[in-house]
């Protein structure tokens, strides 16, 4: 299991153990799953994906930021508000 931690200026999304995480990198979608590379990117527009017990969830971003490191994910995001 990964831990993810989802935060925005504006608050904290999520907190918790998920199975696998989908981000729209720079260079296209990547996948970060359970003992991934340690790994920081800069994400672009799109979606961000994360799959919990419960089920699949999504956000969607403008930008931002995610880091890899020892089975734990984070995430520092700009959402995408519509208007």
């Amino acid at each position: 299991m990964l831990t993810l931690k989802i935060v925005s200026p504006e608050k904290i999304h999520f907190n918790g153990e998920v199975e696998s995480v989908k981000v729209p990198g720079m260079l296209g979608e990547f996948e970060i799953l359970n003992n991934h590379a340690p790994i920081v990117s800069a994400l672009q527009k799109g979606r961000v994906e994360y799959t919990t017990k419960d089920g699949k969830q999504q956000l969607n971003v403008v930008g931002g930021f995610v880091e890899v490191l020892k089975n734990n994910v984070s995430l520092c995001v700009e959402l995408w508000q519509d208007t």
